[in-house]
């Protein structure tokens, strides 16, 4: 085993450790097979704190001001084996928060800072969270005395919060409630590249960044403050920062916020060469405990430490909010001149630099040493439309103060969802449309009424079976937006997308809205229930149903924000917009992840829905769709077709004797019988003893998505 010697052969088996003996694994012999793993993630056996841990009491349980007191206390508490910068950690945690949040991305919902993953692999050791590790060490004893009260998700953006109020700078709130994760999250695509600060994820121009990739690098937070792969253009870099600013949910007003403020505090750490550092701490050795970087360059700390590569503080007083930044930014505004750090990275240093615009030392504040900016900084005075912004905000610092309090509000809570999951007496009473504000439904109508009033209308099942999942399966678990919640269906973009048949929705939402108006239920409720009244008319059993949903206005719906969750893949309707680089079952994969199903869930949710005739077309459709049966799972079972290609997602099965064709189908369909894990999932569900259960998990998966987003 790796570290150890070699004498024998290994007694054990080598699952624990990936060592160069240990044997081929199944994705090894097949590399093309579909890997389930994605829906089994954080399984409870993972989790130390067991299924009956509630968080949010454990949150609500702690002494939240002894707390904050305690973090403000350890802003000042320098340690020797890694002391604080000007004799304050403000800085550094900041950096820690920031990148904790700061992986959020538009695209599908996932990173962020709400699940702690900056204390796994790949995060823990990407070159751009450099010596985070010791800043998550240092935190250690509150965690310890605080324990189950405060999550570590929690605990990595409340310090960074309390970091910045340390400093004089503007806070507007802080929302607790994020519990912890505790193994890696692998289900992530950080991009393809198989090496550390790659960049193989962009088309033809720099604005064709692959999706859902937000990060212009592998390995990096958001962009390369040097520049487009270290390319020292001011230009160019502000191209990169607003396309990934803008995956990331901030417009340009609060992406030169956020810059600027996060700039105003700290220094970067470039003292030595880079090939001082040792490895990431997933490459450490054991005896480094998990540290990483360890660096061999003189004291390898303090005015010694090498991070980014690039040296120095941004301002004159690195740990003081002011309005320093936009001060060095424009006084020096012709002046700026590109050097290279002791580490050989990328910066800009004034000349002729006045001494009272000089930084301290960080071990030393009698000694004076020029600030410096990086590609990424001077992208917010060459860049017109950033520089106006900057500006603005040099001319008017309440106006800054106040855009940033909001901007860094926004990233450390982006991923959270709606307001309601918020706790604590910190939380603003302001709402934020990027929150997704829904009003509160009514729960007081007559459910029934409602219900006979459905079973009149005339809709056929499949209508308002689909309808009801259109509505409710927009909710992505990644960051809690969407859902039957707000019936935001009926408003753009939504009631356009394609996905959602908007002429058959166009017509259904008529009637639903008809006779939500007439019985005082909200139409986001109704829809629910018209959803519940085709499988009830299917089966026979009865669909449990809570009320309360609102309808959300379009006043109250951001229509850019809301179109990065449009379905161009839907297994569940069988549903394909177009081709795509990955196949339609991993999106189909990728999909169920996001509302948190299981791989049964999965699978039980598309034989339920295609017995209920939903598809886009023909293909799958093996019954006539008027009855909630195990008929779909038998059906893709039957060993007397034979299934032939007809295009990338089409195939048509003949019958072995005859020749005849028989059925359609698409990918989504058939690899539940080429699968060997859904297979035998499948075949459960086609057992001629399974059919009250097949309709009972069923209804249990679907209420799981009709009721996702209310929290």
């Amino acid at each position: 085993m790796r570290g150890m010697s070699s004498d024998g052969k290994c007694p054990v088996m080598h699952g624990a450790i990936s060592t160069s003996n240990s044997g081929m694994k199944n994705m090894d012999w097949w590399p093309n097979q579909l890997n389930l793993n994605i829906l089994h993630q954080h399984d409870v056996k993972s989790n130390p704190m067991g299924t009956n841990f509630v968080y949010k009491d454990a949150f609500n349980s702690i002494d939240y001001a002894e707390l904050k007191a305690d973090l403000h206390a350890l802003m000042t508490d320098s340690q020797d084996w890694w002391p604080a910068d000007y004799g304050h950690y403000g800085p550094f945690f900041i950096r820690m928060t920031w990148h904790a949040a700061g992986t959020y991305r538009t695209g599908d919902g996932r990173g962020g800072g709400g699940t702690g993953a900056q204390r796994f692999a790949p995060l823990n050791s990407w070159p751009d969270n450099g010596n985070l590790d010791k800043a998550r060490r240092l935190l250690w004893p509150i965690k310890k005395k605080y324990g189950n009260g405060i999550s570590w998700a929690d605990l990595l953006i409340l310090t960074g919060q309390i970091a910045i109020e340390s400093m004089g700078g503007p806070v507007l709130g802080f929302g607790g409630g994020r519990p912890d994760i505790w193994h890696p999250e692998d289900d992530i695509y950080w991009g393809s590249e198989d090496e550390w600060l790659g960049d193989d994820r962009y088309g033809e121009t720099r604005q064709d960044l692959e999706n859902p990739l937000a990060a212009v690098q592998m390995g990096l937070i958001y962009v390369n403050p040097q520049g487009p792969n270290a390319n020292p253009d001011p230009l160019l870099s502000a191209q990169d920062i607003r396309e990934t600013f803008s995956r990331m949910a901030m417009n340009d007003k609060e992406t030169v916020a956020l810059t600027a403020g996060g700039h105003t505090f700290g220094k970067a750490h470039g003292a030595g060469p880079e090939d001082h550092k040792g490895p990431e701490p997933e490459g450490g050795s054991i005896e480094e405990q998990g540290f990483g970087w360890t660096s061999d360059y003189k004291s390898g700390v303090g005015r010694d430490t090498i991070t980014s590569g690039i040296e120095g503080a941004w301002t004159a007083n690195p740990i003081k909010w002011d309005n320093g930044y936009f001060d060095m930014l424009f006084k020096y505004d012709e002046t700026w001149t590109l050097e290279k750090s002791p580490a050989g990275a990328h910066q800009w240093t004034p000349s002729n630099q006045a001494e009272e615009d000089m930084a301290p030392d960080p071990e030393d504040p009698s000694i004076k040493v020029p600030t410096m900016m990086t590609t990424a900084d001077m992208a917010m005075i060459r860049d017109p439309e950033y520089r106006k912004i900057s500006k603005h905000f040099h001319e008017n610092p309440d106006d800054f103060a106040d855009a940033f309090s909001k901007a860094w509000f926004k990233l450390l809570h982006r991923d959270m969802g709606p307001k309601s999951r918020y706790l604590g007496p910190d939380v603003p009473e302001a709402d934020y449309i990027w929150q997704d504000p829904v009003p509160t439904g009514s729960t007081s109508y007559n459910v029934n009424a409602v219900k006979e009033a459905i079973k009149g209308s005339g809709l056929s099942i499949p209508e308002m079976v689909e309808t009801a999942w259109a509505s409710a399966s927009t909710f992505r678990g990644s960051d809690f937006r969407g859902g039957s919640n707000g019936a935001r269906i009926r408003l753009a973009p939504q009631k356009d997308w394609e996905a959602n048949k908007p002429d058959q929705l166009s017509k259904v939402l008529g009637v639903l809205t008809g006779i939500a108006e007439a019985n005082g239920a909200s139409i986001a409720d109704t829809i629910v229930l018209a959803g519940n009244v085709g499988i009830e008319m299917a089966c026979g059993a009865e669909v449990p149903f809570s009320p309360g949903r609102g309808d959300a206005t379009a006043e109250q719906t951001d229509v850019d924000s809301f179109s990065v969750l449009e379905p161009v893949s839907c297994g569940f309707r069988n549903y394909l917009k177009t081709n795509f680089a990955v196949s339609p079952e991993e999106m189909m994969l990728d999909k169920a992840q996001l509302l948190g199903l299981t791989a049964p869930e999965m699978t039980v949710l598309v034989g339920g829905m295609r017995a209920l005739g939903v598809s886009s077309d023909d293909r799958g459709l093996f019954s006539d769709g008027s009855s909630l049966s195990n008929e779909w799972f038998e059906t893709l079972l039957d060993m007397g077709v034979k299934w032939t290609p007809t295009g990338s997602n089409s195939y048509e099965a003949h019958d072995r004797s005859s020749g005849e064709k028989v059925r359609r189908a698409t990918r989504y369909d058939l690899v539940f019988g080429s699968n060997s894990q859904l297979r035998a999932i499948a075949e459960v569900y086609a057992q001629d003893d399974n059919q009250d259960k097949f309709v009972a998990d069923f209804i249990t998966a679907w209420n799981k998505v009709m009721n996702a987003g209310i929290f």
